[in-house]
C-alpha cells in the first residue's frame, strides 16, 4: 500500500529515511493542534493507567524523544520513546538498519544509539500536556561495569517524567544484554528497578526467542517483583524464510515475518500468566486484523513500529478504530 512520500523515503537508505521521518514528525507536532486529527477514544485500563485507546507506538522509532506531539497526532494512545541509556552512546557501526520491502520487514542492529537519558528528559520536560500515555524505555550502556545500576538509574530518572517506564533487556544488539532475562539476574535487576520507580508503573519487555522455560521464568520474576505489565515481544534473531536482498543481515528482525512467532509467544505468556500480569503485544502487527488477533489472544494493548514504514502514517488511527 503506497502512501504520500513513501517513494521519496524509500529512495534514501533506511537510517537517513528514519531521521527524515523524525524531523518531519517533530515539525508537524510543533505546528499546533489545528493540523492534527482527533484521536480515536476508546479508553482501557492497564497498570493503574487509563490509555485513550489500545494502540501504542513501540520503542525504537523516537529514540531521543524528539517527536512526541507529532506521534500522538498520528492517533497513538501511547507513545514509547527510547531506548535511553544513562550516558550517550553512538551505537553500532553503519550500516545498521535495513528495509526488506518484499517481506514488509526490517532488520536492525542499532545498538541503543541515543543522546543519553538526561538530554531526552530535558526535551520531555519542555512539552505541554500530552494527548496520551508516555512510556520511556530504558537500557544499559554497552560498556557499563554495572548494568543493574544502569537500569535502576534510568528507571529512577525516567519515572519522574513518564506515565510508565519499560525495562528493555531483550534487544539482541548489545552483547550479553539478553542474559539479564534469566533468573536470578532478572530478579536482581527488577528488584533494583522496582525500588527506584516510586509510584510510576513499570513494564518489562522480553524477547520472542525465549523458550517455554525462559518465558515462565521471566513471568514469575515479573510477578515476584511487582512488574505492572509484560510487553511480548521485541525483535527476533530467528530467520523465517525471507525474500529481500538484506535477508542475511545480522540483527533483530521485525515486521510481518515476526507475526507468527510473536502471536505464539503471546499465547504462551497468556497461558502462563493466567490473568495475573497484563500483556501488551508487539511484533508484526501490520493492521486491524492482526491487532484484533492479539487482543483475542490475551493482550490488553498492542504496539507497532515497523509496519509504519510500509503502511504509512494512517495506520495507527485505522487500528485504533478497529479496536474501539
Amino acid at each position: 500500500m503506497a502512501y504520500p512520500l513513501r517513494s521519496a523515503l524509500f529512495a534514501l537508505d533506511a537510517e537517513r529515511a528514519h531521521r527524515a521521518a523524525i524531523r518531519a514528525l517533530a515539525l508537524w507536532g510543533s505546528l499546533g493542534t489545528v493540523f492534527r486529527s482527533e484521536m480515536v477514544e476508546s479508553p482501557v485500563q492497564l497498570g493503574g493507567l487509563t490509555f485513550p485507546n489500545r494502540i501504542g507506538l513501540a520503542a525504537g522509532l523516537d529514540k531521543d524523544a524528539e517527536a512526541i506531539p507529532g506521534l500522538f497526532a498520528l492517533g497513538f494512545g501511547a507513545v514509547e520513546v527510547g531506548t535511553l541509556t544513562p550516558r550517550p552512546q553512538g551505537g553500532n557501526p553503519r550500516p545498521r538498519l535495513f528495509r526488506l520491502p518484499e517481506d514488509e520487514a526490517v532488520i536492525n542492529r542499532m545498538g541503543f544509539n541515543n543522546g543519553g537519558i538526561d538530554a531526552a528528559l530535558a526535551r520531555i520536560a519542555g512539552l505541554g500536556p500530552r494527548k496520551g500515555m508516555l512510556g520511556i524505555n530504558v537500557g544499559a550502556n554497552k560498556d557499563s561495569a554495572d548494568r543493574v545500576a544502569d537500569y535502576a538509574l534510568g528507571v529512577g530518572k525516567a519515572a519522574a517524567h513518564a506515565d510508565y517506564v519499560t525495562i528493555n533487556v531483550s534487544s539482541p544488539n548489545t552483547p550479553g544484554l539478553r542474559d539479564l532475562q534469566s533468573r536470578p539476574a532478572l530478579d536482581e535487576l527488577l528488584a533494583a528497578s522496582h525500588a527506584a520507580r516510586g509510584r510510576t508503573p513499570l513494564f518489562l519487555k522480553i524477547a520472542p526467542d525465549l523458550d517455554r522455560a525462559g518465558l515462565e521464568g521471566a513471568i514469575r520474576a515479573a510477578l515476584d517483583n511487582g512488574i505492572d505489565a509484560l510487553i511480548v515481544s521485541n525483535t527476533t534473531i530467528a530467520r523465517p524464510p525471507l525474500r529481500s536482498a538484506h535477508a542475511g543481515e545480522a540483527g533483530g528482525l521485525s515486521g510481518k515475518p515476526l507475526a507468527p512467532l510473536a502471536r505464539q509467544k503471546l499465547a504462551e505468556a497468556a497461558e502462563i500468566a493466567a490473568g495475573a500480569l497484563p500483556l501488551i503485544s508487539a511484533g508484526g502487527i501490520d493492521g486491524p486484523d492482526e491487532a484484533k488477533r492479539r487482543i483475542d489472544a490475551g493482550a490488553t494493548l498492542v504496539q507497532l513500529y515497523s509496519a509504519l514504514v510500509f503502511k504509512g502514517p494512517s495506520l495507527p488511527r485505522a487500528v485504533a478504530r478497529a479496536l474501539a
